[in-house]
């Protein structure tokens, strides 16, 4: 899967994962390969992500991420 990070200011990440897990509004969430479409608002909390089996955390404020194809896209607010 592919998963893309960017803010306002800058690009944070681009690159394969294997499973992100992201806090959404409503409660943190997992994306495996081939996970079904969505569009989801993210608060307060660590995008979690590993990375050729490095687990690796990125703090975020808020934003919102789109799956779809197994390509994850995430605009945050750090």
């Amino acid at each position: 899967m592919k998963l893309t990070v960017y803010s306002p200011e800058k690009a944070v990440f681009d690159g394969e994962v294997e499973l992100v897990e992201l806090p959404g509004a409503k409660g943190r969430f997992v994306v495996l390969q081939d996970h079904d479409s969505l569009i989801s608002t993210l608060v307060k909390g660590n995008i979690r992500y590993k990375q050729d089996g490095v687990e690796q955390l990125l703090p975020i404020q808020s934003g919102y991420v789109e799956v779809n194809h197994n390509v994850i896209s995430a605009c945050v607010h750090l």
